[in-house]
């Protein structure tokens, strides 16, 4: 494929109207709970940093997997593997990172294996795994949903096999450095500028919005749709592995039941911030904002002392109604089409 094909090529981006809309959206929300803040509360919800740094803290981590999530998405396709993967890379990655078999009260100053061994470790285990879900679905033709089902079944399974289902504590300081303070939001602003840069600046992006709109035009136009497949989902595994070791290093400890409903708080993250279920359409930014009206709302809803289990309902409510939205935007633009 030549770079003119390339660059010819349309990609299918939301326009910044929408984006736009998303974030008059936040405004609104953070507005609502201002106002109720002080009606039910007698405070504040947004003059509070310490409260905002734990919500952006607590929605980091899942926001690294919403964007490598977003990417599938917009592919045409869904991941449901993220969270199990989470916690299988989780416990791989802490198993190594221990001073294991010396007594650190007598060795303080062990450290372990060198950091960067746990680190790719638990990548290497991510990106596997997303090029076996890739794989399934570009080569085997499998639908998306039931080979990422598959993937989060035997990783979850993986994850409580590999230490029967104890949990691995105390990790090395230097692996303890990387969830340390709002590390996860340095992190997961890097990762969103590296991935905003390549879905709208490089071969990679146009590949992938291509293939969303129109997987049979991509092929014909000289795409290689099941290499391109194979490499989505290699970078949606490998972002949920580093979530699962930013979370393990900030927790200090590894279960087997880490990243549980993760997937699915990532997916809600990307189609609350205007990515279609449709494929095609999306972009980073608006995944970002997602996550943070994501966080928002879960965050104003503790505020407001609402119980948990209304949190689960109305949470749920928020995604049917994120999709029902873009149904309506698609409806909107057939008929104008």
């Amino acid at each position: 494929m030549t770079d003119a094909t390339v660059n010819a090529m349309p990609a299918k981006r939301r326009p910044m109207m929408a984006e736009l809309n998303i974030l008059i959206v936040l405004v609104a929300i953070c507005a609502v709970f201002e106002i109720l803040g002080w009606i039910t509360q007698g405070q504040s919800f947004l003059m509070n940093w310490q409260r905002l740094s734990i919500m952006i803290l607590q929605v980091s981590v899942v926001g690294i997997i919403a964007i490598g999530v977003t990417q599938v998405i917009i592919s045409g396709g869904i991941d449901l593997s993220s969270g199990s993967i989470v916690g299988a890379t989780a416990m791989i990655s802490m198993s190594l990172a221990q001073a294991s078999g010396f007594d650190r009260a007598v060795y303080p100053d062990l450290t372990g294996l060198p950091v960067i061994i746990p680190v790719v470790a638990g990548l290497v285990f991510g990106l596997l795994a997303g090029m076996v879900n890739g794989a399934l679905i570009a080569y085997t033709k499998i639908p998306p949903f039931i080979a990422t089902l598959g993937m989060m079944v035997t990783a979850r399974g993986f994850a409580k096999w590999y230490t029967k289902g104890q949990p691995i504590s105390f990790p090395s300081e230097s692996f303890a450095w990387i969830g340390k303070g709002m590390h996860p939001v340095f992190i997961f602003l890097a990762v969103a500028v590296i991935f905003h840069v390549a879905l709208k600046y490089t071969r990679y992006g146009k590949f992938t919005y291509a293939i969303g709109a129109n997987p049979q035009a991509a092929r014909v136009s000289g795409i290689n749709v099941e290499k391109q497949l194979v490499k989505i989902y290699a970078v949606a595994g490998f972002l949920s592995a580093l979530a699962g070791i930013v979370v393990c290093s900030r927790a200090l400890t590894a279960q087997a039941g880490m990243g549980t409903m993760y997937e699915l708080d990532a997916i809600a993250m990307a189609v609350i911030g205007g990515v279609s279920l449709t494929g095609g359409r999306g972009t980073i930014f608006g995944t970002a904002v997602g996550m943070v009206i994501f966080g928002v709302i879960i965050s104003g809803f503790t505020f407001l002392r609402l119980d948990a289990y209304y949190q689960e309902m109305i949470k749920g409510v928020i995604i049917v109604a994120a999709v029902v939205a873009d149904v309506y935007r698609q409806k909107k633009r057939s008929k104008k089409a």
